[in-house]
């Protein structure tokens, strides 16, 4: 399996690894220092304000990702990343802090955009389910290596050795993209020019794949939840210092390793019935959360969560491939994108709100975000076709597919 793929493949995976540490290992330390700042009642907005202009952007990047290249886009949003970490020793105020927050969301409205369009240029569809599960477990490491790498850095060093850190390793995701060759067909590439920021109404969101798109809103609103009271809750059960960053841990291990074991699940079994059973799992997960008196059953829910998106995260990527029309392969992207950190944003919104400080109120935090995940699992059991996995799906362009009048399954 691993030698069936490209050099641009495992490049663009070192690449995506490095992004995903660049911002993760932020993390865990975030609210503390927005607390020690005086804005302790602004958690919600430290995961909301990132998603808000990552979710604005998505349109620009799927556009200018189908005009001027895949690697530009790519490279824009990997720099975002290492010039605010940079900035975050500066921002000394609520007000900046939380600006510089919104700015940092550039970054994921680029970056990874960039990267699925790359990606699904250069591997072929029999293999795409496998591919995306590949490309997130390079990302999940950069996940998971993150909140327990920043966590160590800020206790050993200091705060502001963490953010140079984060800036270190987005610098290294520039380089490496650098060594890559752009895909984006010659005939399709503009060079840059600022009337390519004008948008259509069809340039913002990509009708073919809202089916995709309103599933992975409502699979991801749980996210952003958890990563807005997760930290809380892990210093209610106990777990400072070097341990603080555990949920994580467990989460992505779990995460990863459903990835390298079910990453062609999809591309066997169709997507929609994979996206079943990995609703459900999270749905589980989820419940686990709701009832976590002490750190094992906590550690458990973050390892069911991980498995259900492990299966989860793929699969949308490569469904919203599957139904994106070649030339408007980044919009389509750029659209699931926008429902991700539309989903993230106001699972962290709600949270926040939620929350407010108060232990006694965490139950209500994942049980919202379990309601929202039981709605994804009525709207594909009872909103979108599957249709019948099989050797011949593969070869089903996603042209010929779109001919429905509904949303489809495409294997």
């Amino acid at each position: 399996m691993l030698g069936s793929y490209s050099r641009g493949f495992w490049l663009m995976c070192l690449s995506s690894f490095l992004f995903f540490l660049s911002f993760n290992l932020l993390l865990p330390e975030l609210p503390e220092h927005l607390s020690q700042l005086g804005g302790g009642e602004y958690k919600g907005f430290i995961i909301a304000l990132f998603t808000l202009t990552a979710a604005i952007s998505r349109p620009f990047s799927g556009k200018l990702a189908d005009t001027v290249g895949r690697i530009p886009v790519m490279v824009f949003g990997s720099l975002v990343c290492f010039l605010c970490g940079f900035a975050y020793p500066w921002a000394l105020t609520v007000s900046s802090f939380l600006l510089l927050r919104l700015l940092h969301g550039f970054s994921t409205g680029f970056k990874p955009t960039g990267t699925a369009a790359f990606v699904a240029d250069i591997v072929p569809t029999e293999k795409r389910g496998e591919a995306m599960g590949l490309l997130g477990v390079t990302g999940s490491l950069g996940m998971a290596a993150g909140p327990a790498f920043g966590s160590w850095v800020a206790e050993t060093f200091s705060l502001n050795t963490m953010f140079y850190c984060s800036s270190a390793a987005a610098l290294l995701s520039v380089l490496v993209q650098g060594t890559l060759t752009e895909t984006l067909p010659k005939a399709q590439r503009q060079r840059f020019n600022f009337s390519l920021l004008k948008l259509k109404l069809d340039e913002i969101l990509e009708p073919r794949v809202l089916a995709p798109a309103l599933t992975t809103l409502l699979c991801l609103f749980p996210y952003g939840a958890v990563l807005t009271v997760i930290p809380d809750q892990s210093r209610l059960l106990g777990l400072q210092g070097p341990t603080k960053g555990l949920f994580y841990i467990f989460y992505t291990i779990a995460s990863l390793a459903v990835r390298l074991v079910a990453g062609k699940a999809s591309d066997t079994h169709g997507r929609v019935p994979v996206l079943r059973w990995s609703a459900a799992i999270l749905a589980l997960g989820l419940a686990v959360l709701v009832w976590s008196p002490s750190v094992p059953v906590f550690l458990l829910g973050a390892v069911i969560f991980g498995v259900g998106t492990g299966l989860n995260s793929p699969t949308l990527y490569a469904w919203t491939i599957d139904l994106s029309h070649p030339e408007r392969r980044g919009r389509g992207v750029a659209t699931m994108y926008i429902a991700l950190e539309v989903g993230i944003g106001l699972g962290a919104l709600a949270a926040g709100w939620i929350f407010d400080n108060q232990p006694g109120r965490l139950p209500w935090v994942h049980g919202l975000s379990l309601a929202c995940v039981l709605v994804a699992i009525a709207y594909l059991l009872l909103g979108v076709q599957a249709t019948q996995a099989g050797p011949a799906g593969h070869q089903v362009l996603a042209d010929e597919a779109m001919a429905v009048a509904g949303p489809e399954e495409i294997v």
